[in-house]
This record gives structure tokens, C-alpha cells and sequence, in this order.
């Protein structure tokens, strides 16, 4: 054998072995799990619920018709500001100006009724006067008749007449009285009947400024669904043809929103909440609530349980109004009732405290997950079936694996934690582990089956997402 043979058949024997060597040193390291890591934290952790749904005004009116007719005028439209008092609308109204005229027509009539009626206790009066100066002469000329006739110096038929001239005069004051009494009964009754016509015209003036709508409160009109000419009805609230509008006092805005059933727990009245709306980007609105629904909505039809006669079981939200602060310098002008709006309302803050990634808990039984540790990640059928008839009902726990080297090897215990409150992507932990300590977060797939004791080495290297990825 040639000396070139020689080395060519020796460096192909290196190859080979190098070869295997490296086979052996690759299939060693890719059966070691790759983890994505993370280090406990300890910093301040704010916790938010979010809720969407419009820009509502704390108080808002449906101005509805009053008066039976065709709208005359119509003074305002969508988007006008008003002042209390302000005239909005008119409906027809010649027959309640004919009934107030007719009215006061009759007003006027009893009233002239009144004067001559007082007039005529004014004679009665006069009479009574003039009565009561004749019975005087009368008496006078009775008590001398009386003394001539006991005397005997007047006839007997001189007597009689003085006498009966006397109870005649007598008569007529009585008459004349009574002339008075009944003139003041008469002005009595046309003074009550002319109170009955003022107050039958006071309904008859409502009935007339029925015809006109006026603006209960400062607002914006929000809604105008008639027009001039059309015929309005006295109905229900928000029936077809009795609303003329829909008036909203800006003063006081809210932001009603719905948060899932799962958050309200967590509400509270006064709690502070930034609002954006879609219609005015980049703009945050400061407020705090102000109302917690106690009252579970149907996700898909908005009905209250209460009142909903299905028995399906699905999603359910609860109402949250947002009251939105008047800060100084700032315009809310911009606002209006419906728009869309998103309300972040911070529900905890806690400065300082001990937190990990979400994606970091699992669900494990601590008893199963010590054996695994004790065994490096690989107990023996036998150990796992003595688990299983250990503990035929499991108890799983929230905890997290914390990474430590053994060995020489990197590997994961799964430790018990206890969590407080939950932040956007981070959840604080009471008990269980310290800041500082490093535990695994991700990747899912890996953390849904990871276990105690296996070795695994790090790989915090970006998700690289591939176009299968993101249509599935």
C-alpha cells in the first residue's frame, strides 16, 4: 500500500470518528428543551379593566308633544345649543287661541255683570238710607199720636192712619234690606262665576302654551326626527310621531361602558379611568367612576338577565358610567352623544412590589412535579404509577419554574406563588418567589409540558413568525 493511500484512508478514519462525534454531541443537545427566560422584578404594577361603549350626557330629554296638530315652526336643529326657556317648536293652535278669546270674552262680561250689580247695592244701599229717615219721621209722628189720642184731642181715625203710616214705612225698610241683601248674593254669584272663568281660563291658557315647546335646561339638541308640517300626537315616551326631540345637557358628560363579568368584581366607585374616543384620536379624557351596574347584560342583545326569558348561557358584561372631570383649559365641546369610546380604568396601584410575566404561571401538582425533580425529569413507570395510586386526585396549584443549576446542567423546580393583582402583562406575587431569582416564561408549547428536573438551556432568541403562523 501506497504511502498516499495510507493517509487518505487516515484522515477518512478521522472524518468518520469527528463525524460521530458530532452526530452524537448534536443529537445531545437538541434533546435538551429550549426555554424562554425571564428574571423576577420588583417595580410598581398598576392594574386597569377596560370597557367600551359611547359618550352618553348624564342628563338628557326627549322633548315630546303635548299638543295634538301640525308643527308650524320648528326654531332649532341638530347640533344647537339652548338655554332653559328658549322656544324650540309650535304647533298649530287656532282653536286654543279661539277658546282663550271666547273665554275672555265671557271674563269680560261677568266683570261689567259685577259692576252692575254693585251698582245696584249702592241704591239698595241708598234706599235703605232713605227707608230708615222716613220710619224715623214715621215714629216720630206715631209717639205724638199716640199722646194727642190718650189725651183725647185726636180722633180715633187720625191715630189709626199716623199708626199704619207708620208700620208702612216700617215695611219698606224691611223690604228695602232684603232689596240689599239679595243684590249683594247676586254680586256674590257673578264674583264666583267670574273665579270660574278665570279658572277655566287658566286651563285655557296651558292648553294654548302646550302649543309651544320650550327647552326644560341648557343643552345641545341631539336628535330631530320631525319636520315642519308634520302632525304630532299626544302619545308615550319615544312613540312614533309624539317626539319632537331629543335635548342633552353637555354640562355633566359620562361614558357608559360595559366590562366583562370577570373585572367588576374588581369596580369601585371614585376609581380614576382615562377615556379615549375613536372620533378624536390622541386625546385622553381624565374621569372617575361614578356608577357600578349591579345588573348582568346579555353580551349579544344588551337585555338585562333579569329580563330575558332564554336559558342559553353565553358572555355577560356589566354597565360602568365613567364621569368625565372638567379639567381646566380643556374643551369638551368636541364630544358628542354615541361616539365610540374606550374607558382604562385603573382598579389597583401598588408601588413596589414583586411581579413576573403572566405567560410564566402553570398549573401543576406540586407532589407529581417533586418526583419528576427527584428523578431529573425522568421517573420510571413504576415511580409515576405509585404517584397515581399515592394520590388518585391530584391537587393542582398556580406556581412557576424557577430555573437552578445541578450539576453542572441547567433545570427547572416548580415552585407554589400566591399572586396579588394583575397588570397588562406582568401579575404580582405575594409568596413563593424573590426578585432576582430567573424562571421560565415561554415559550407555551414548551411550558405546557414542561417538567421538574429535565434539562433545558436557554433561548431568548425572537419568535420568528411565518406566514402558516399568522393565518392559522
Amino acid at each position: 500500500m501506497s504511502r498516499i493511500v495510507k493517509i487518505i484512508l487516515i484522515v477518512a478514519a478521522v472524518l468518520l470518528v469527528g463525524g460521530v462525534a458530532a452526530g452524537l454531541i448534536y443529537h445531545h443537545q437538541s434533546s435538551i428543551v429550549k426555554v424562554a427566560t425571564g428574571k423576577v422584578l420588583r417595580q410598581d404594577l398598576t392594574s386597569v379593566v377596560s370597557g367600551t361603549g359611547q359618550i352618553k350626557p348624564k342628563t338628557y330629554v326627549n322633548i315630546g308633544a303635548t299638543s295634538f296638530g301640525r308643527i308650524t315652526h320648528l326654531y332649532v336643529k341638530e347640533g344647537d345649543h339652548v338655554h332653559q326657556g328658549d322656544i324650540l317648536a309650535r304647533v298649530e293652535s287656532v282653536q286654543p287661541e279661539a277658546t282663550v278669546d271666547a273665554q275672555q270674552a265671557n271674563i269680560a262680561s261677568s266683570r261689567t255683570d259685577i259692576a252692575s250689580y254693585a251698582a245696584a247695592e249702592n241704591t239698595a244701599q241708598a234706599n235703605i238710607a232713605e227707608a230708615k229717615a222716613d220710619l224715623e219721621q214715621k215714629k216720630l209722628d206715631f209717639d205724638r199720636a199716640q199722646e194727642l189720642y190718650k189725651d183725647q184731642l185726636i180722633a180715633k181715625q187720625d191715630f189709626d192712619a199716623k199708626k199704619a203710616a207708620f208700620d208702612m214705612s216700617n215695611a219698606t225698610l224691611n223690604q228695602r234690606v232684603a232689596a240689599l241683601a239679595q243684590a249683594q248674593a247676586q254680586t256674590a254669584s257673578q264674583r264666583a262665576h267670574l273665579d270660574q272663568a278665570m279658572a277655566s281660563q287658566r286651563a285655557n291658557f296651558d292648553a294654548l302654551d302646550k302649543t309651544i315647546s320650550r327647552a326644560p335646561f341648557d343643552g345641545l339638541v341631539t336628535n330631530v326626527p320631525v319636520r315642519e308640517g308634520e302632525t304630532v300626537v299626544v302619545g308615550i315616551q319615544n312613540a312614533e310621531g309624539s317626539t319632537l326631540m331629543t335635548l342633552a345637557d353637555m354640562s355633566v358628560i359620562t361614558a357608559e361602558v360595559k366590562v366583562d363579568e370577570t373585572d367588576i368584581v374588581n369596580m369601585a366607585l371614585g376609581q380614576p379611568a382615562d377615556v379615549t374616543v375613536d372620533a378624536l384620536p390622541g386625546r385622553i379624557f381624565k374621569g372617575h367612576v361614578t356608577e357600578v351596574g349591579d345588573q348582568a347584560l346579555l353580551r349579544t342583545t344588551g337585555i338585562a338577565t333579569s329580563q330575558s326569558t332564554t336559558g342559553t348561557e353565553e358572555a355577560k358584561d356589566f354597565k360602568v358610567v365613567v364621569t368625565l372631570d372638567q379639567l381646566p383649559g380643556e374643551d369638551l365641546n368636541d364630544l358628542r352623544p354615541g361616539l365610540s369610546t374606550t374607558a382604562r380604568i385603573t382598579v389597583a396601584h401598588k408601588p413596589q412590589v414583586v411581579i413576573i410575566p403572566i405567560q410564566a404561571l402553570v398549573q401543576r401538582d406540586p407532589a407529581l412535579e417533586q418526583l419528576y425533580s427527584d428523578n431529573k425529569g425522568k421517573p420510571s413507570a413504576a415511580q409515576l404509577s405509585d404517584e397515581a395510586t399515592a394520590n388518585p386526585t391530584p391537587k393542582v396549584v398556580q406556581g412557576v419554574y424557577v430555573l437552578a443549576t445541578v450539576d453542572g446542567t441547567l433545570r427547572p423546580t416548580f415552585v407554589p406563588v400566591t399572586t396579588g393583582i394583575t397588570g397588562a402583562t406582568d401579575i404580582e406575587v405575594l409568596s413563593g418567589v424573590n426578585a432576582g431569582d430567573e424562571i421560565v416564561t415561554g415559550r407555551y408549547q414548551i411550558l405546557r409540558n414542561l417538567k421538574s428536573g429535565i434539562q433545558v438551556k436557554r433561548d431568548n432568541s425572537p419568535v420568528v413568525t411565518t406566514d402558516t403562523d399568522t393565518s392559522s
